[in-house]
């Protein structure tokens, strides 16, 4: 190959990724038909939405949807979320969260699993996890997640696979 033919290649190799790098992103509507409806709705500079219908074993049905502006989100005191946050940073409250999600409600049938530890334990996992607002009593020592945090509760899990 010449090194006229090389410098053609190069010439042409560098133009098609410069092409790519200035193409719009503009993703496969189908695919992201929540996404397109929210650019329809906000401007720049963006914001993030949480949405989502859950049918739970209980048969309760979630419905939510939560949207808020990138700037009040990026400019906002993260600090005010640590608490709930940290209340899900631990094995055992997950799994009392999932084990709630799935039907277990009363703190007798989750200190009955496998690896969950004294009951003393298990109402100290549970009173976090209410003081943080991810459960709530219902009488009769019976717990579940209220349904206006089960979809921000999945979305956050669905987040933590990245």
């Amino acid at each position: 190959m010449s090194d006229t033919d090389r410098l053609a290649a190069l010439e042409a190799r560098v133009a098609a990724l410069e092409a790519r790098d200035q193409a719009p992103n503009t993703p496969d509507a189908d695919t992201f038909w929540a996404l397109e409806g929210m650019l329809d709705r906000i401007e720049a500079p963006g914001a993030v939405m949480i949405t989502g219908h859950v049918t739970l074993p209980d048969e309760r049905i979630a419905r939510w949807q939560e949207t808020a502006g990138t700037a009040s989100l990026l400019d906002g005191d993260w600090s005010a979320q640590v608490t709930v946050l940290t209340a899900l940073a631990h094995p055992t409250r997950i799994r009392l969260l999932q084990e709630v999600l799935r039907g277990a409600r009363s703190a007798a049938d989750l200190g009955k699993l496998d690896g969950m530890g004294t009951s003393g334990q298990v109402y100290h996992h549970l009173r976090q996890l209410v003081a943080a607002g991810w459960l709530h009593t219902v009488g009769g020592g019976r717990y579940e997640v209220p349904a206006a945090r089960v979809i921000p509760l999945l979305t956050t899990l669905l987040g933590a696979r990245r």
